[in-house]
């Protein structure tokens, strides 16, 4: 073989690496991590499945497109996994178009956390030719994510039994980071969160942890205006409690409750 045929090979061996390992410099991003993401992106990089939460706009969904997209460029998966429920009974099927675009309303943020961090040109590239695949709460039964890097959006509304199964789909090699904001719960019966239980539990399984973003990214007046919605529904549960409490001693023995309200209102006049 000739000296240039040499270096022709040479080159093009080299070159068939480093595709198929990927590139060997840092992923130059158009957005930078602050330390408490660079510190979540750590955490991701040492276990399996990640649990964050934090308020809106902590950028707990950046972190985990900054992640997936720094290994699906390095070759170190071969695809990244989005989910989220949509509405509660995950009804999408009113909804026009095939799969892809009835979700497209639901994974619109993730894409724009995509396009935030790398250029537009790139990331319409990974969409088209399968390297982004959307999978609804409702599809994720019977799949195993092998090689995947899953990303688990506004999780705090998935139940329990959703979130059970979901964190049951992660195959070999594959990393799931699991999003939520236990303060924007849209499920009727809260307590049937799965996410709340996820974050107690973290921290007492192998490879798995959890962390709570606390630097926010939105106006000062939403944290104010978020705080005035909280104390809104304490009172309105508070009420209901106490509706439920009448409502069942009125069942128990009507009768009772009568002569006490009627006792009741004589003291008052």
């Amino acid at each position: 073989m000739g000296e240039n045929e040499s270096k022709k090979h040479k080159e093009l061996t080299e070159k068939i690496r480093e595709q198929k390992e990927g590139p060997k410099n840092p992923i130059r991003f158009q957005l930078q991590l602050n330390e408490e993401q660079k510190i979540a992106k750590e955490m991701i990089m040492n276990n399996a499945i990640t649990v964050l939460s934090g308020k809106a706009g902590s950028g707990k969904t950046l972190v985990a497109c900054q992640v997936a997209l720094d290994l699906l460029f390095k070759k170190a998966v071969t695809k990244i996994v989005i989910t989220r429920p949509t509405v509660s009974k995950e009804e999408i099927g009113f909804l026009p178009g095939d799969l892809r675009e009835k979700m497209d309303p639901w994974v619109q943020p993730i894409y724009s956390n995509f396009y935030q961090l790398y250029n537009r040109e790139k990331i319409d590239s990974i969409i088209q030719n399968g390297q982004v695949e959307i999978v609804p709460v409702a599809f994720m039964r019977g799949r195993t994510f092998l090689d995947s890097f899953v990303i688990v959006d506004e999780a705090q509304n998935c139940t329990n039994e959703q979130m059970e199964m979901i964190v049951s789909r992660l195959g070999i090699r594959s990393k799931m980071v699991i999003c939520g904001d236990t303060q924007q719960v849209d499920l009727k019966n809260k307590n049937e969160s799965g996410f709340r239980f996820l974050l107690s539990v973290a921290r007492k399984v192998k490879d798995m942890d959890s962390l709570t973003l606390t630097i926010n990214h939105r106006h000062s007046v939403v944290d104010a205006l978020l705080d005035e919605y909280e104390k809104i529904k304490i009172i309105v549960s508070n009420y209901k409690k106490y509706r439920n409490a009448q409502e069942q001693e009125i069942l128990n023995d009507p009768i009772k409750y009568y002569a006490k309200t009627k006792e009741e209102g004589m003291r008052e006049i």
